[in-house]
């Protein structure tokens, strides 16, 4: 180009050598991170991808189940809280599911029958809460009925990830086509675009039914989007049906894993039957204890330095994920002050997915070679810095943003949610990528399980803490004065404690 008063090149306009470089830059942008995941897809992982979407797809309920628990249900925020502990716990005992999954094929099936079962917890589940919302359930009160149904579909989704987790580590050949072991580099490279692809399938599947969980909630009884939720489990069971092999890694049972869950299973049932004081921290205790005995005794085989690098990266992972929330107080004021209704959330829940989806994607090659402390690091700070607009919502930030630029409440929401909802879902991958590099063969579904019993008890301690703060701050409907001081405690505690233990320890993952 050419200055149009002197004819000289015009110094702003792109070179032709500036051009090219410039071309060649995007042509490389989208070969390592745009094509990359299409690129990376293989037939093989369709059956445990489908697995992953179901499990995301089953937030179809999501928006009418809440509405119903503020409707017909007499539970308080710290009553709700605490039974998030208890459904929490049976993700901490996947270790017997996974020994099961590893071991004891049924109808000669070590995949494909326990997500058939998965499945069918979950469509019974679904069929509890809408019998209970419909009125046919006179056995069970509505309360009792919410905590069995979300029990049985709890279940069902931790089956069906056993299996889902032990497979994206066995689609990855260890050897090539002659026999040969792989570059180590190759397969872990492979192992973490799984795992990214994983995450995007459950990604793709909150956003499917994100939007539609708002429209059905408002449009639907609660019952009949129970009902509807139904075709969930079905995907999942025509995905594994498709699937063209089973796996051929058997190993004999282990007594020490199989028999101390289910012991810890039998002492977690008799706390709850028997009204044992403080039972959710009784059992939030043993389960640490039995996880990490477990853990010691499957990683003995272990080189000490990889071994030490995985105990130190779980440790900053569970105080990452073991930070408090503010409970249902948050979402009931939102519904009678700032009057969001069903619509609305379901479009929150898909800007959100939207906007997850998209980081996964474009961040896949970053998410498969950044360290996990750098990773949790940025997402500890920027997770506080978003947390900030909600507390601005409850002192009036919408009221000065409504008179000083002409926009409210929703806007501020639709916003936050865009920008913060990535962060959970990328947290994930490069410890996810960790435990399936180390996966031992015949032990994979043992494997995934333990670190991921040991991961959700950091969330069942986040759920106490939050029934704590409930507690001290009470919050309940239409009484809201102690919601801000709740939002503000929760925000500290979550930046400070993550933040300083991956300080503490980052050097040495």
């Amino acid at each position: 180009m050419t200055s149009p008063t002197s004819g000289a090149p015009d110094p702003v306009a792109p070179q032709p050598h500036e051009a090219g470089a410039i071309a060649i830059r995007l042509a490389a942008v989208w070969h390592d991170n745009v094509a990359r995941p299409v690129r990376a897809l293989k037939t093989a992982y369709l059956p445990l991808l489908l697995v992953y979407f179901a499990y995301g797809a089953l937030g179809v309920i999501d928006v009418a189940r809440d509405m119903w628990v503020k409707e017909s249900l007499s539970l308080s925020p710290a009553e709700l809280a605490g039974i998030g502990v208890w459904l929490s716990l049976p993700w901490t005992i996947k270790m017997v599911f996974g020994q099961l999954v590893d071991s004891v094929p049924l109808f000669g099936s070590q995949r494909r029958a326990y997500v058939l079962i998965g499945a069918a917890l979950v469509a019974l589940g679904l069929l509890t809460l809408a019998g209970s919302a419909a009125g046919w359930l006179a056995a069970l009160r509505p309360d009792q009925a919410f905590v069995f149904g979300a029990l049985l579909i709890v279940l069902g989704a931790v089956i069906q990830d056993v299996v889902a987790d032990a497979m994206s580590s066995e689609v990855v050949a260890r050897t090539d086509e002659t026999g040969e072991p792989r570059p180590d580099g190759e397969i872990r490279a492979e192992l973490g675009m799984v795992q990214v692809l994983g995450r995007l399938a459950l990604g793709i599947g909150i956003l499917s039914v994100a939007g539609l969980s708002g429209w059905l909630a408002q449009h639907l009884t609660r019952e009949q989007v129970f009902l509807c939720g139904l075709v969930i489990p079905a995907i999942s069971a025509v995905g594994i049906l498709a699937s063209p092999t089973e796996t051929a890694e058997r190993r004999p049972l282990d007594w020490r894993i199989l028999g101390g869950g289910i012991a810890f299973g039998a002492f977690v049932v008799a706390v709850a039957l028997f009204g044992v004081p403080y039972a959710q921290e009784v059992v939030f205790t043993g389960s640490m204890a039995i996880v990490l005995t477990m853990l010691h005794l499957v990683t003995r085989d272990i080189d000490p330095k990889t071994r030490r690098a995985i105990i130190f990266a779980s440790v900053i992972i569970f105080a990452f994920r073991a930070t408090p929330g503010v409970g249902d107080g948050y979402f009931w004021w939102s519904l009678d002050v700032l009057k969001f209704d069903e619509a609305f959330y379901g479009v929150l829940r898909q800007t959100g997915a939207v906007l997850a989806i998209a980081a996964m994607w474009l961040f896949s090659k970053q998410l498969t070679e950044y360290s996990v402390t750098t990773v949790l690091f940025w997402i500890a700070v920027a997770g506080t810095v978003l947390s900030l607009p909600n507390i601005g919502l409850f002192y009036g930030l919408a009221d000065w943003t409504q008179a000083t630029f002409g926009f409210g409440a929703r806007t501020i929401a639709v916003v936050d949610a865009a920008t913060s909802s990535p962060f959970a879902q990328l947290s994930m991958i490069p410890l996810l990528t960790l435990i399936a590099y180390y996966a031992p063969e015949g032990r994979r579904a043992t494997w995934f399980a333990l670190m991921a019993s040991l991961m959700n008890l950091a969330l069942v301690a986040g759920q106490l803490q939050t029934k704590y703060l409930n507690q001290i701050l009470t919050v309940g409907r239409g009484n809201y004065a102690e919601l801000g001081d709740l939002l503000i405690t929760a925000t500290v505690i979550g930046f400070v404690v993550p933040v300083a233990v991956i300080l503490m320890f980052r050097k040495r993952v």
